[in-house]
């Protein structure tokens, strides 16, 4: 693997020796979201199809939903500019960058605050582990495309990992899953430890809590090989969400029940023993006889709002009331996202936020 540079001089000033690194957590104030435009390829289809039209209509739909409170940044491959012109509320931005892929919470940069200025971690994207479906030349730079817009410095990292594949409580705890960060065809010979080191060194964590695995539709041929954002989030400090499934019959019984006694037992980087919040999960379980992995937790919460993965489902308005209740005073923007799982992936997946500097807007 090659090793980055720590820093990109050419986006920006370095902040000052000892300024200390953190990720706010995701209800942090926010400057804007960034998003990627879908375009031709392996999963969603070729220019002119069916299946193309679908997941734009639904990226769409989202950064309507988004764009109604914050700005809203969305790449798109220069082919497709005009397609995303007219699918797009004109209030979003457009950007015209190669892309490979949208899931731009996995491809772009992890935004972290820096004392006073606001940096961007460009983490090793390899297609989820170098699958053979995927395509990640051009995606694989995204992140310094996206800082370089942004106007922010960015520190390399050499861990191979996505955005999906972790989430902060903003005050010092991470969430992992061993079938991501300790995946061999991510990061072959990582240690716990060696990945705990460079996690807590890009995000400012102390405290890790791994999950054994995702949810099992996860690993199947367009899955994640188990990211955590449909698993569990954090709803605030010390307060976590799982995903939980009521079926005994269904294979995902078990891997709730594990994560959840896991997280009822873990302890938070302030020494906090977790509160765990269930968020039952949908009752549709199956889509044209193939298993799904519907889950409310790949929810994003942004300024004044909760952006809520919905499924035309009967569980979707106890989830909305759960995250109400989770998140007082802000809007639940439910987003119809059958058409994004159907494609891999969620809400929370296509969306990255990049949080206000500490003078910045406050909600």
């Amino acid at each position: 693997m090659t090793a980055h540079p720590t820093t990109d001089p050419a986006a920006g000033p370095v902040p000052a020796a000892g300024a200390r690194t953190l990720m706010p957590a995701e209800s942090a104030p926010h400057e804007r979201t960034w998003m990627a435009f879908p375009t031709a390829n392996a999963t969603f289809g070729e220019e002119g199809s069916p299946s193309l039209a679908d997941a734009r209509r639904a990226w769409a739909g989202i950064a309507a939903a988004v764009v109604r409170h914050e700005p809203v940044s969305v790449l798109v491959a220069p082919q497709d500019a005009a397609a995303a012109r007219e699918a797009l509320d004109p209030r979003v931005v457009l950007h015209q960058v190669p892309l490979d892929d949208a899931w731009l919470r996995d491809s772009g940069p992890t935004f972290v605050r820096a004392g006073d200025r606001v940096e961007a971690v460009d983490w090793v994207f390899n297609g989820w582990g170098q699958q053979s479906w995927a395509a990640w030349e051009r995606d694989a730079r995204l992140a310094r495309r996206v800082a370089d817009l942004a106007g922010v410095a960015v520190r390399c990292s050499d861990l191979v990992q996505e955005g999906g594949g972790f989430h902060v409580d903003g005050q010092g705890t991470v969430l992992l899953t061993e079938t991501v960060q300790l995946d061999p065809d991510r990061n072959p010979g990582w240690t716990k430890e060696r990945v705990e080191a460079e996690v807590h060194a890009r995000l400012g964590t102390s405290a890790a809590i791994w999950l054994p695995r995702g949810l099992t539709a996860d690993y199947g041929e367009f899955g994640t090989r188990g990211h955590v954002d449909i698993v569990a989030t954090f709803l605030r400090p010390g307060v976590v969400a799982v995903h939980t499934q009521t079926d005994p019959g269904h294979p995902d019984h078990a891997v709730s029940a594990e994560v959840t006694e896991i997280l009822r037992q873990a302890v938070d980087a302030r020494g906090r023993r977790l509160q765990v919040v269930e968020l039952l999960a949908p009752l549709t379980t199956e889509v044209d006889g193939e298993l799904v992995d519907f889950s409310y937790v790949n929810h994003y919460v942004g300024n004044g709002f909760v952006a809520l993965c919905a499924f035309d489902d009967p569980r979707d308005a106890a989830a909305a009331a759960v995250l109400a209740e989770a998140y007082p005073g802000r809007r639940i923007e439910p987003v119809d996202a059958r058409d994004v799982f159907r494609f891999g992936g969620g809400v929370h997946c296509t969306t990255q936020q990049q949080p206000a500097a500490p003078a910045g807007p406050r909600n």
